[in-house]
């Protein structure tokens, strides 16, 4: 029984990851990756209607967001802009904000933000990003000011970092990653410790 079950592991997390590595080459593409992974990842949120688009307005503070009836269209859009870029980082910087911009689900948007992101890069076999809660200001900062005042650098510096400290969790094992994140003060509140790079 327990060979079976380390044996279905292997078969779910090959799976996944064969899932995480899928990028979109059209923008129906896009929009079904975008539902489908939004229905695994709120599965059991039936309420937040997983893998389903938006049927109201949504907001966050003083952001209002893509107007429910125009998401189609807007996503649609922005992945034509997404084909031009060739880089594997520029593609997951843009497509992390594309998602993140337009809020196109009623709940988990920065989430399915950052699985995006993350395909672009498992895709190339590049180092996957986290966004630690120390560095939590600092990435909804950056957000804000690209989305509120249409200024770039801050979030691109921002997830350059968050990506340069995500390339050093090589560790060999749950514990001395937990190790490991704790002396870089990850599991900090922001206002509590500041992100450290140990390597």
């Amino acid at each position: 029984m327990k060979i079976r079950t380390t044996y279905l592991e292997r078969i779910v997390s090959y799976r996944v990851k064969k899932e995480m590595s899928v990028c979109p080459a059209t923008a129906t593409e896009f929009l079904d990756l975008l539902r489908n992974r939004h229905a695994m990842l709120l599965l059991s949120r039936t309420s937040k209607r997983p893998g389903e688009f938006k049927d109201r307005n949504n907001r966050a503070g003083n952001t209002e967001f893509v107007e429910w009836s125009l998401v189609n269209g807007t996503l649609k859009k922005g992945f034509e802009w997404y084909t031009l870029l060739k880089d594997p980082f520029s593609k997951a910087v843009y497509m992390m904000f594309l998602v993140s911009e337009v809020h196109p689900f009623l709940d988990g948007n920065g989430r399915i933000a950052r699985v995006m992101m993350n395909a672009e890069l498992s895709s190339k076999g590049l180092a996957k990003i986290i966004i630690p809660t120390v560095y939590r200001e600092d990435y909804m900062g950056a957000l804000r000011k690209l989305t509120r005042q249409q200024v770039a650098d801050p979030y691109i510096r921002m997830l350059t970092r968050a990506y340069d400290f995500s390339a050093t969790l090589n560790q060999d094992s749950i514990d001395k990653m937990e190790q490991y994140l704790e002396m870089c003060d990850a599991f900090k509140e922001p206002k509590e410790g500041k992100l450290k790079f140990l390597q």
